[in-house]
């Protein structure tokens, strides 16, 4: 199994669907990340805030750390899609014969 191939998010309209759905997650997550440490440097500047602050950057890594996780596992849905696009392509061909 291949994984990471350039063309196979859009080989079909699940392809698409699904690569749709995990970029939405990747930048939710991305963003989720940006806003932890956006926030958690803001807090460092106040020491009453700063162990507020330390969790945010712990959460943020957290959320960095999510980003390859997302992208393996969109990869490994998308190449699952394509052992099975046989089947796909007959239930999407319009043909009912």
């Amino acid at each position: 199994m291949k994984l990471f191939r350039t063309r196979r998010f859009d080989q079909t309209h699940r392809h698409r669907e699904i690569y749709s759905l995990y970029e939405l997650i990747y930048s939710a997550v991305d963003l989720l990340a940006a806003v932890a440490f956006i926030i958690g440097s803001i807090l460092f500047f106040y020491k009453s805030l700063m162990e507020a602050g330390t969790w945010l950057f712990l959460i943020g890594s957290i959320f960095f750390a999510l980003r390859p996780t997302v992208r393996m596992l969109r990869e490994l849905h998308l190449a699952a899609l394509s052992r099975n696009e046989p089947e796909e392509a007959e239930t999407s061909s319009g043909f009912q014969g």
